[in-house]
């Protein structure tokens, strides 16, 4: 009987093994966040699981704050570099820590460093048999007073686009889509979709949240049923594990 159990066992380790697996690697808007019991607040890849089946595995390492330069200087991409394998497939999605242009440790040139770490990212994915996908950033909600919604990314969403032509990979346009999402919602009903809450309203926050970059449950889930949906239109292989 215990013979049986162990091989049982190993039956599903080798199994489990064979998965393909989804890495997320990108910023706060991405990541999984802490305490999802008390914190309204949701990464739009935290919510891919509600979307893909359970044949394939879906690893957040997405990271709060991260850029391309950080990701890569703090070896968070090397980790997930030395264990990629054929069959895998990395959702690529930075460019709002990028851009911040008076952090030495996480600012890029949107045409030289930002563009060349992409670049990396898509090579070094390849050279195992992984596919990368590109997402442009997604928008923040930034209606100037007459209710127009402003981009906030420069050229970042751009370098993103190109990088992706050059190296034949495909592309979301996040940025876009979010962007048709947020105007969807209009500038009061908009906040819905993202943090904001008086004092009291949320014993998670002690002061008052005004935050329009990240999501809630509900901006999250949007979000991430966009990337599905787009997902759902390309030629991949990954189309066979999102839920009907």
């Amino acid at each position: 009987m215990r013979l049986i159990t162990i091989f049982l066992t190993l039956i599903s380790l080798s199994s489990l093994a064979q998965k393909s697996t989804i890495y997320c690697i990108g910023d706060s808007t991405m990541a999984n966040k802490v305490k999802p019991e008390e914190n309204p607040e949701r990464g739009w890849g935290q919510m891919l699981p509600l979307f893909f089946n359970d044949n394939i595995i879906i690893d957040n390492r997405a990271v709060n704050g991260r850029s391309t330069k950080s990701y890569i200087d703090e070896k968070r991409w090397e980790a997930i570099y030395k264990i990629l394998k054929p069959g895998d497939y990395v959702f690529i999605q930075f460019g709002h820590n990028d851009a911040k242009e008076k952090d030495s440790l996480r600012y890029t040139n949107p045409h030289t460093a930002y563009r060349h770490n992409l670049i990396r990212f898509v090579t070094e994915t390849k050279e195992n048999g992984a596919t990368p996908i590109i997402f442009s950033s997604v928008a923040r909600r930034n209606f100037n007073e007459n209710g127009v919604l402003i981009s906030t990314h420069g050229d970042y969403t751009l370098e993103a686009r190109l990088v992706a032509q050059e190296f034949n990979v495909p592309f979301i346009d996040m940025e876009y889509y979010s962007e048709l999402l947020e105007q969807s919602y209009g500038p009061d009903k908009s906040k819905q979709l993202h943090l904001h809450f008086k004092v009291g309203e949320i014993p998670y926050y002690k002061e008052e949240k005004a935050d329009d970059t990240h999501f809630s449950v509900k901006g999250a889930t949007e979000i991430a049923k966009i990337a599905v949906e787009q997902l759902t239109k390309s030629k991949l292989d990954l189309v066979r594990y999102i839920k009907k």
